[in-house]
């Protein structure tokens, strides 16, 4: 399940991190009066009643001075980039910081709480909370984190701003009652013992949509097939499969995989799909950027760093350039690359991985998926459903 980013921010000392603990239940974050405590942001997964699944973003203080301050605010722009709600913490009428992080969030579509924080400290409050909220022109909530007032209005606001829109992994390729193949290479860089998180939210899906999913490795699939009475509607797989797995695919039965699956349900499918064309255009001495989302251990066989670059180098020289990052580290300037091609990024949600889309189409760089990058170099992406 996607779960909702919520970034908490504001001014060294304007209670952030207090308001993490509240709402977390939990120690999240080092509570201080010392400025700058808050050094890097810091994630929580919770589960909000009436919003579900969630994560919680503590943040360095907008107006952080200190001697690493000015990096540490940097990095706030990378919250922004996985950000669906705001909350901007105010703790007196000088603003003009906040206002700017507001408008920041109105270019990036971010929808904003404003709240007035420690009110247990602020005498007159209910008059500091209307003279902002006339400034401002938004509703200003007033809360104290330490005693917990006014939290559950807070809490209520940020239901309310929880995303509507209802999106599946498999929209348009099966329906109720349909049978669905998964083909699951089980090989040395699975982890062992368990499922990949693709997999898992693909097979709860189906599940839930009504569907029969069947699961396999591509070694047992003809015993799989045979065992059908029909052919499945759907066969999912694993990219690295593609080719395997395109060979035995009854012609009644539609290919995907679990990558593709998560570029349209996180990303662009149709920008993707148009990126890859720039495969044509490259040469030996070309620069391509592989971005991946987890920060996993890299292993035998890996597809990002091992197998995605032996096949590009294979088809357009030793000497093509190939610079690989994973997790947050992606490059606020992407010009010096001929194509980004991006992982599935099935730890990252929508918002995450729409602002890298963006960044690279506003760049005028082509930008394009791990699964339809594969099907490209193997000459199956034709054969495929996207």
């Amino acid at each position: 399940m996607e779960r909702t980013h919520i970034a908490i921010l504001g001014r060294c000392n304007a209670g952030k991190s207090t308001l993490v603990n509240r709402i977390t239940g939990q120690d999240t974050s080092i509570v201080s009066d010392t400025r700058g405590t808050t050094t890097d942001p810091v994630q929580k997964a919770i589960e909000i009643n009436g919003l579900g699944a969630a994560i919680i973003i503590d943040t360095p203080g907008i107006d952080d001075d200190t001697l690493l301050g000015n990096e540490r605010v940097a990095r706030i722009g990378k919250v922004l980039d996985k950000t669906d709600i705001a909350v901007i913490l105010l703790t007196d009428e000088e603003c003009n910081a906040e206002r700017t992080l507001i408008e920041e969030c109105r270019v990036r579509e971010i929808p904003v709480l404003v709240a007035l924080a420690h009110i247990d400290r602020i005498a007159d409050y209910p008059s500091l909370q209307a003279t902002l909220s006339k400034q401002l022109g938004r509703e200003v909530i007033a809360i104290s984190a330490l005693t917990g007032e006014g939290i559950d209005l807070l809490m209520q606001r940020i239901v309310a701003l929880r995303p509507t829109e209802e999106r599946l992994i498999t929209e348009g390729l099966c329906q109720a009652g349909d049978c669905v193949l998964l083909v699951m290479p089980q090989d040395k860089s699975a982890p062992k013992g368990r499922l990949i998180q693709p997999q898992v939210q693909t097979i709860r899906e189906l599940l839930d949509r009504g569907c029969t999913p069947i699961c396999c490795t591509p070694d047992r699939m003809p015993q799989a097939l045979e065992a059908l009475a029909t052919p499945p509607r759907l066969i999912i797989t694993d990219s690295q499969a593609f080719a395997e797995v395109y060979k035995l695919k009854p012609e009644a039965s539609a290919l995907t995989s679990f990558s593709i699956l998560f570029a349209r349900y996180k990303g662009d499918i149709h920008l993707f799909t148009e990126g890859a064309k720039a495969l044509n255009t490259l040469t030996a001495s070309s620069r391509i950027l592989i971005a991946e989302a987890c920060t996993h251990t890299p292993q035998h066989e890996d597809i990002g760093r091992v197998k995605l670059p032996r096949l590009l180098r294979k088809r357009f020289g030793e000497t093509l350039h190939i610079d690989i990052v994973s997790g947050n580290d992606y490059p606020e300037e992407l010009t010096p690359y001929d194509l980004v091609i991006h992982c599935g990024a099935c730890m990252f949600n929508r918002k995450h991985v729409l602002s890298r889309i963006e960044r690279a189409r506003q760049q005028g760089v082509p930008i394009t998926n791990y699964g339809i990058v594969l099907a490209a170099l193997t000459g199956t992406l034709s054969h495929l459903s996207l």
